[in-house]
């Protein structure tokens, strides 16, 4: 195979050299489009429609009975922590953005410590936050380049406090699992692989060598490679996450779920056959460009903090924003910026004015129906260009750039203002207001997150989202274009790297080409159909690289019951979570390295890369000393697991890529278009663009054209006392984990088990402010209850309520999910919600006879 030039393998004096770009000017500005290669970046989102599925009904788990058949919790205890109300906030960061990040960061992390992750997070000689995947800014970055949670993951990651073998000798599983999510991450960090035997209730230390043999006997026992499940975290760098899925195919199993079939597997089947690819095409100067923008299911204020800055630029000159949410969320109401304090002649006006106006226009929809609504803008569009010809649709573009615009708007025209209004909850007048924002003008943006992916509806709401943006002309050019907000830090990356149980077939012949063996062509399980299978008893092994698949999946208490079914669980973490503790016969957990931490081998400090939110793909090295102990890095796990379980029948320099990860990218660089010279391209400050067709009006379907989608607006009739629930997560939460049990912004302190309700809904079901409540779903004719929550009134429309997750996912059923993207529906669960029951003191002696036990 022939090297790669610039290589720090092949040049020695190339190891840990970061290239200087000379003036901060060379870097794109706002308006200007990014040097990003000629070359078209691959597609990793193709949807199959007719894909095979695992079809197998699997019962309703008796959610709310679990506690007493199993000593092991696999939902949160439901003993309440002290809800204390407030009112809700309508300005989002501010001052106390900054104490409570050096409160999170110095508590846990200690003053040095803290202070020295803090100040390399997201820098261009730093490491990449663990948190959210929002962009950093091409050109100058701020001294404090991170938001409130970015520090919260930051000194989570950066926890001084370790759980050894120690702490797990002293606690069994089934106290642990009576902690709570926050206690579970502030146990610390782990320090040493462990094991738990078949009949143990205790984790206890095991050498490496001997976790590795585990794994391979139990891998290497099994009838097919298909019973083995390997499961990946978005928050793992490129380099681990190429290797994991190599090994997996070179074992021979395309069983590669990952967290982006929860999150924006949606928004890659609505874009992919629209636009020819899966991703944005908007950079963050576009976002500063932009004359419109809408943001779409989505809560930057808690999930995407930093993206409140760029919305704040976007307004100083002079873009209108509409909000589509059905709670009304601080972040979107005022933002004062936490940077604004670092300046003196900003630093008092930021403490005592009211900050920056986000929205112009909030639309407060009901509960999927998104689609319903953006046909109603785009209805009102139509009727203004039959009165303004040619100014309202971008004719040129269209007869340019697309097909299908004709059936696409006599579809949105044949659409009834009764169906819309009733659907989306949002009135024609409210509609026109919006639609009148956007009429004359054509650098618009779509901003999206998981309040449409996660519907019923998800993909097909994608696809109306991207007619919008079609109908107008607003996609490759600054300031226009499709903006899916992805969370985890490297979920994109993964996804480029080959984290996908379909990959497409000039991936697997690269693969097979560059390592000598022959990829399996079988396509793999997603999330949904892992579980499935984990459940139906078809799966053995479950591996999981990061993540809480039980935290974060649907139906926890289906998940639960599936990873029992294992022969052998295998959990590789920084910290402890409940994930870890529902386990298969035998199971393993392996400590390893975190972003901040550094990772030192044979060839000397290593680092690794992540890609963001808008195709940036850029370094990320540890600064801090790793907590005392015997971790290993994400790197070193695989290759060991590959070696112990291939031995001879690998050809793969397992070794070589432990010791130099420059050998990973100089693979990587082979294998994946666009990464061409990649561990030269990677040393440059800021990283690199990866080359985006859509952006440049370069659309890679399979026509060549962007395409207008005829889209199927349903109607989804309730019975009853039924209303439709909504996960969302709290201020002091990110993803699965856990920080607090606060949510300031909504007014919630001091407990996370709480239903926000439409006043008039509560009244209804004589139900007052903090009453306990039991809510039960409702699926084909299935029921799932959790009991015991808090009943806070809110502002969210009539028919809605929300939760926080993981709390509220026992009651999204397995078998819910949107069409195509297979994604469960945790925005649309069908539920009933009465007053808690009176305890059964007959089962809470059993319980207590079963603990004793």
């Amino acid at each position: 195979m022939p090297d790669t030039p610039h290589s720090p393998q092949n040049d020695p004096a190339q190891a840990g050299k970061t290239y200087q770009q000379g003036a901060e000017a060379n870097a794109p500005k706002s308006g200007e489009r990014p040097d990003q290669g000629a070359a078209p970046s691959p597609n990793h989102y193709r949807s199959d429609p007719n894909r095979t599925h695992v079809h197998a009904h699997i019962p309703a788990p008796d959610v709310a009975g679990a506690k007493y058949q199993h000593p092991v919790l696999a939902q949160p205890p439901e003993a309440l922590t002290g809800l204390h109300l407030e009112e809700r906030q309508k300005i989002a960061a501010g001052v106390t953005a900054v104490l409570k990040s050096m409160q999170f960061s110095w508590s846990e992390a200690g003053l040095t410590r803290g202070t020295q992750a803090l100040l390399k997070m997201n820098q261009k000689d730093g490491f990449d936050c663990s948190s959210c995947a929002w962009p950093d800014p091409d050109e100058h970055r701020s001294v404090a380049e991170f938001c409130e949670n970015g520090a919260k993951a930051s000194a989570s990651d950066s926890d001084h406090r370790a759980a050894g073998p120690e702490f797990f000798s002293k606690h069994s599983l089934a106290e642990l699992s009576r902690m709570t999510d926050r206690d579970l991450n502030n146990a610390g960090r782990l320090t040493h692989p462990l094991v738990k035997r078949p009949g143990d209730n205790h984790y206890s230390r095991i050498a490496w060598p001997d976790a590795f043999d585990i794994i391979a006997k139990e891998l290497n026992g099994m009838t097919s490679p298909d019973e083995a499940i390997f499961y990946t975290s978005g928050k793992v760098p490129n380099e681990p996450a190429f290797l994991f899925q190599l090994f997996a195919r070179e074992f021979g199993t395309n069983n590669l779920p990952d967290c982006s079939n929860m999150c924006h597997e949606s928004s890659g089947s609505g874009l992919t056959p629209t636009t020819g690819l899966g991703k944005g095409s908007v950079t963050l100067n576009d976002i500063h460009e932009a004359e419109v923008l809408i943001i779409m299911g989505q809560n930057p204020g808690t999930n995407h903090p930093r993206m409140l800055t760029a919305l704040q630029i976007a307004k100083k000159n002079g873009a209108k924003i509409i909000s589509v949410n059905p709670l009304i969320e601080a972040g979107l109401n005022h933002f004062r910026n936490p940077q604004d304090f670092m300046n003196p002649l900003k630093a008092m006006g930021t403490l005592l004015g009211g900050g920056t106006q986000i929205t112009d226009v909030y639309l407060q929809v009901r509960i999927d129906g998104d689609m319903a609504l953006l046909r109603g803008i785009m209805k009102h569009l139509f009727e203004a260009e039959d009165l303004n010809p040619g100014q309202v649709v971008d004719r040129a573009f269209v007869e340019e750039f697309t097909t299908g615009f004709e059936e696409f708007k006599q579809n949105i025209l044949s659409t009834s203002w009764e169906d819309i209004e009733e659907i989306s909850g949002i009135s024609r007048a409210q509609l026109l207001e919006a639609a009148n924002l956007i009429a004359r003008k054509q650098k618009i943006i779509v901003c999206w997150a998981m309040g449409i992916t996660q519907q019923r509806q998800g993909v097909e709401t994608v696809k109306e989202i991207v007619n919008l943006l079609l109908m107008k002309g607003a996609i490759g050019k600054p300031g226009a274009g499709t903006c899916p907000v992805r969370g985890h830090s490297n979920v994109q990356g993964d996804r480029t790297m080959g984290i996908w149980e379909r990959m497409p077939q000039h991936f697997l012949d690269s693969l097979e080409k560059e390592f000598g063996f022959t990829p399996p062509k079988k396509e793999g399980f997603d999330v949904v159909e892992s579980l499935k299978a984990m459940r139906l008893g078809h799966t053995k092994v479950y591996f999981s690289l990061g993540g809480n698949l039980l935290a974060a999946g649907p139906d926890t208490e289906m998940i639960a019951e599936a990873m029992r079914r294992q022969k052998l669980t295998v959990f590789v973490g920084t910290k402890l979570n409940r994930g870890h503790l529902v386990t298969g016969e035998t199971s393993l957990l392996l400590p390893t390295f975190a972003h901040a931490d550094m990772d030192m081998q044979k060839a000397g400090h290593q680092m690794t890369s992540c890609e963001n939110s808008m195709g940036v793909v850029s370094q990320n090295k540890g600064v801090l000393v790793p907590v005392e102990g015997d971790q290993l890095s994400e790197v070193a796990i695989i290759c060991g697991m590959a070696i112990a379980t291939l031995g001879s029948k690998t050809k793969t320099d397992w070794v070589a890529m432990t010791e130099n990860y420059d050998v990973i990218r100089d693979h990587i660089a082979r294998v994946i278009p666009s990464f061409e010279d990649y561990n030269h391209k990677l040393r440059k400050p800021g990283g690199f663009y990866l080359p985006n067709g859509p952006r440049e009006r370069k659309f890679t379907t399979d026509n060549g054209k962007a395409n207008f989608s005829k889209t199927t607006l349903e109607k989804y009739p309730l019975e009853p006392d039924q209303l439709v629930l909504m996960t969302v997560r709290s201020h002091d939460q990110f993803n699965t984990t856990i920080y607090e049990y606060n949510d300031r912004y909504r007014g919630i302190h001091g407990e996370r088990r709480v239903l926000f309700m439409n006043p008039a809904d509560m009244q209804a079901r004589g139900i007052k402010a903090k009453d306990l409540i039991d809510i039960t779903s409702h699926y084909k004719g299935e029921q799932r209850r959790v009991e015991k929550f808090v009943a806070v009134p809110y502002d969210i429309p009539k028919g809605n309520v929300s939760a926080y997750f993981p709390e509220a996912n026992p009651l999204v059923p397995i078998g819910s999910v949107a069409k195509v993207s297979n994604t469960p529906t945790s925005k649309y669960v069908v539920v009933t919600v009465v007053p808690t029951a009176a305890n059964n003191d007959v089962r809470i002696q059993e319980r207590e006879k079963m603990m004793a036990e």
